[in-house]
């Protein structure tokens, strides 16, 4: 599939509900200056390009008592492809874990973790991520505070 060719008022959608998801047609159309109908397509077009793959609502992690976020930068035994599929299936099925991303550098793989506080890391990290398949070593860093967050991408 070729990449959409978006233009000025697919960029206004997009920056809108990435903001605002919850509005409703008639809102983003009027924000836009599209017609309601004109608005569905649009939207219709960026959902089925893929373009908006979802709609979340988002938690503040903080108020459901997850107060602490842990970067774990993990190393594996190994890089063969058994080991490398092995891990990611079996970090895919911890909650706590928010993000995974294979790295190019000192380690394999990178992981953003919530918990509730050090004690409570400490216990996931025992009982979850030591025991991941392939796992060499764990190299652990607290966040201190969050300086940005954002789910927007720039447009």
């Amino acid at each position: 599939m070729t990449e959409l060719e978006l233009d000025q008022t697919d960029c206004a959608i997009l920056a809108r509900l990435q903001r605002h998801g919850r509005l409703t047609n008639a809102e983003l159309a009027d924000a836009v200056n599209l017609s309601q109908s004109a608005c569905h397509r649009r939207v219709a077009r960026l959902e089925a390009a893929g373009i908006i793959s979802g709609y979340v609502a988002l938690l503040d992690a903080r108020k459901l008592g997850r107060k602490t976020t842990v970067f774990v930068e993990i190393t594996l035994a190994g890089q063969a492809d058994e080991v490398l599929t092995a891990f990611e299936k079996a970090v895919s099925r911890v909650p706590e874990v928010l993000e995974c991303h294979l790295m190019a550098g000192s380690a394999d793989y990178l992981l953003k973790v919530v918990a509730e506080d050090a004690e409570d890391f400490a216990r996931l990290h025992r009982r979850a991520l030591a025991s991941l398949p392939g796992v060499a070593q764990l190299q652990s860093s607290f966040s201190l505070k969050t300086v940005v967050s954002t789910t927007a991408l720039p447009i």
